[in-house]
């Protein structure tokens, strides 16, 4: 878990308050520091630039509640949560949606999805032998967190129409049934 001090939250609620009013791209670490009440070189000692603010705002408030969850086997609960954290700052997410490149919502979302589910991996395998060849922690961290983001993404980019539960279930579904159990459903 990273760690929130008053500074580093009083910058993150500068940069959600700037988001909301202007492109991401557009808002400048004067304007960040302006609206915390700080000098710039304090966010400098805090983060990067605001690509890494940014992604310190996802980490902390949109993944480390369900690393607990994660920890305990709850994943069901975990997908949840993650959608009801993003659904509580819904007008700052469907900004972020918005990046594109390599600082884009996308990417960060998948580096520290991919991350946890190492993490978890890992820990409920343990040291059991693998069936199929190829079949490694990193490659099945990669496709959940491959496809976790994606769906998040297109969530919020619908504008959050479905609820926090029905996302989790329907993300719950596609990913414990076959293409053909899933294609049959539409019908």
């Amino acid at each position: 878990m990273q760690s929130k001090t008053n500074v580093d939250l009083m910058l993150a609620e500068s940069f959600k308050n700037l988001a909301l009013k202007m492109p991401i791209e557009k808002i400048t670490i004067r304007e960040i520091t302006e609206g915390a009440g700080v000098i710039r070189p304090t966010f400098y000692n805090h983060f990067r630039d605001k690509y890494e603010l940014l992604e310190w705002l996802i980490h902390t408030e949109v993944l480390d509640p369900v690393i607990p969850l994660m920890e305990k086997g709850h994943i069901r609960e975990s997908l949840i949560l993650i959608f009801e954290n993003l659904h509580k700052e819904k007008k700052f997410y469907k900004k972020v949606v918005r990046l594109e490149g390599q600082d884009s919502c996308e990417s960060i979302a998948k580096k520290f999805i991919k991350e946890i589910l190492y993490t978890f991996i890992n820990e409920q395998a343990g040291n059991k032998k693998v069936s199929k060849r190829g079949l490694t922690t990193d490659l099945v961290a990669e496709y959940y967190a491959q496809s976790m983001s994606f769906v998040v993404i297109q969530w919020v980019k619908m504008d959050m129409s479905l609820s926090p539960v029905q996302m989790a279930d329907l993300f719950e579904y596609i990913t414990t049934h076959s293409m053909d159990d899933v294609i049959a459903e539409m019908n």
